[in-house]
């Protein structure tokens, strides 16, 4: 690559982005970064702020780029942030679904809206601080979205296996790919912090955070202030009703705590939507399932391989890669069969693929 390629990184005063904004400046690039400041729920908490976009964190992201001699921005994505993830986290769990807003908030903000400013810039790429790698490799098929038809980018997962974040970045294509670079993919979290420390950035000891940026306390606080109560029954299996429960949204499968029910334990075993039933049962072997449809499915290299192709496959970010085959079920719906069982297979949530390192894709459990 040419050392005179501009590119920006995203910053919010955490040790990775600091560390990869430094990497970037020493590999030769010229480097701008940018503070994104998204939603927060300030009506409710007053001096309440966004997890990731607080003011001490843009206050850390300034110093950063001050110390690093760095052109700095700052680039409200409010309302956007508003309208494409908070509003559709909510209306999921309006749904009885349980969704992953980070997976839509790195398509539709961070590699989508940032990238759009990066480009009316005059910049070549966008970089982050995630924990994942991105391979240029010879393209078989030519039919694609970017401007060499010759060559396509693999996603795969970081160095890092502890901490890489591959699974958030399934929605991404090859468009939003060719711009993006991840500069700490290839070093593993010590040694991150050993650069921040041998580099001396002030930000060795920032905060990490694994919540859901914009909810301060609890997510079903955060639900009982912008979904209304709707009660209904909590049944077992059969049918027999055990008790009440005050909104779908506030359950989620394989669940415990929080049920309310005497003589547990119980676990959430699934929502009837039509008839208002939260499903609970008393055998945790109930939870196991082998067998899911998803849809809304985005190839990486925008090829949809001949199926059934089997792939390792995991439905929540810390779980363990498990083998499983996939099966086209209608015409935008396709089936996974897990050669083992999985626990508490949840509608909403991502199930993403894998072939080795490489992440293939992804797709949402229906």
């Amino acid at each position: 690559m040419s050392k005179k390629s501009k590119v920006i990184i995203a910053m919010s005063g955490g040790i990775d982005s600091s560390v990869a904004a430094l990497l970037l400046k020493k590999q030769g690039f010229d480097v701008l970064g940018v503070f994104m400041r998204f939603w927060a729920e300030k009506d409710h908490l007053i001096g309440a702020w966004n997890r990731c976009c607080s003011p001490e964190a843009e206050k850390r992201a300034r110093w950063v780029a001050s110390y690093l001699g760095l052109p700095f921005y700052v680039l409200d994505f409010e309302k956007e942030f508003k309208k494409k993830i908070v509003d559709y986290f909510l209306r999921e769990y309006k749904k009885g679904l349980t969704p992953n807003p980070c997976v839509f908030c790195n398509r539709d903000i961070k590699f989508g809206l940032l990238l759009k400013k990066a480009r009316a810039l005059g910049a070549d790429f966008v970089a982050t601080g995630h924990y994942a790698r991105k391979l240029k490799a010879k393209n078989e098929k030519l039919k694609t979205t970017i401007k060499n038809p010759k060559l396509i980018y693999k996603l795969l997962t970081a160095k890092d296996k502890n901490k890489d974040q591959s699974y958030f970045l399934w929605m991404l294509n090859q468009e939003q790919l060719e711009r993006v670079l991840f500069p700490i993919g290839d070093y593993t979290k010590l040694e991150v912090r050993k650069l921040a420390e041998k580099f001396k950035l002030p930000i060795s000891t920032a905060p990490e955070s694994m919540e859901v940026c914009f909810i301060q306390t609890t997510i079903n606080d955060f639900l009982s202030r912008h979904l209304k109560s709707r009660p209904g029954k909590i049944v077992d299996p059969q049918g027999k009703v055990l008790g009440r429960h005050q909104g779908l949204w506030f359950y989620t499968p394989g669940q415990r705590k929080g049920i309310g029910l005497p003589g547990g334990p119980f676990w959430v075993l699934a929502k009837d939507l039509k008839r208002n039933l939260l499903i609970v049962t008393q055998n945790e072997k109930d939870l196991f399932k082998k067998e899911l449809v998803c849809k809304d499915l985005n190839w990486i290299s925008e090829k949809k391989p001949k199926l059934p192709l089997k792939i390792k496959a995991k439905i929540r970010y810390r779980q363990k890669l498990a083998p499983a085959t996939i099966y086209q079920f209608k015409a935008k719906t396709y089936q996974l069969i897990f050669e083992k069982p999985q626990r508490a297979i949840t509608p909403g949530q991502s199930v993403v693929f894998y072939r080795g390192e490489e992440l293939l894709g992804g797709a949402i459990i229906k």
